[in-house]
């Protein structure tokens, strides 16, 4: 279940007892349930809950995300950012090499096969005759929890801001 904070940020995942209990102590509301699927008990009938909203507002500290090899590839989803493999080895790639002044930074490193990357070698992707498929952004924890979640259900995309 997804949970959102009284604003409709989303916070995190939870399981549905977790769910179902804070929404039998009024801690939270149900914004949206799954269609098809109710839980019975011996003398009602319940709808099954896929997002709910707290019902009080939770200071949530920023999450950061940290700046890691894992944390690059989950970004750009397992897939080399210039011919889109997903088939071969990753490594990680410096858009401006570290021969020229590079640093290591969300906007310079991307995921890279090995072919492409030894392609590319310390020169720019433009010296390369190389495009990459995305501009390399920052993420926000957001996309760290669709990746934590797998498949998005189809309820939850106007809050998790996915087409």
């Amino acid at each position: 279940m997804l949970v959102l904070n009284q604003s409709y940020e989303p916070i995190s995942v939870c399981s549905v007892k977790k769910a179902l209990l804070l929404l039998f102590l009024t801690k939270a509301e149900m914004v949206e349930c799954r269609e098809g699927i109710a839980l019975q008990s011996m003398n009602a009938l319940y709808p099954f809950p896929s997002v709910i909203r707290l019902s009080s507002y939770i200071r949530v500290p920023y999450k950061k995300v940290e700046l890691s090899r894992k944390n690059i590839l989950r970004r750009d989803n397992f897939r080399c950012q210039y011919c889109g493999s997903h088939t071969h080895p990753l490594t990680l790639d410096h858009i401006q090499p570290r021969s020229r002044g590079g640093r290591d930074s969300w906007e310079n490193l991307v995921a890279a096969c090995i072919p492409c990357n030894n392609r590319k070698g310390s020169r720019t992707p433009d010296e390369a005759g190389m495009k990459l498929a995305s501009i390399p952004r920052k993420p926000n924890h957001i996309v760290f929890l669709k990746h934590f979640m797998g498949k998005v259900e189809e309820p939850w995309k106007p809050y998790l801001f996915v087409d």
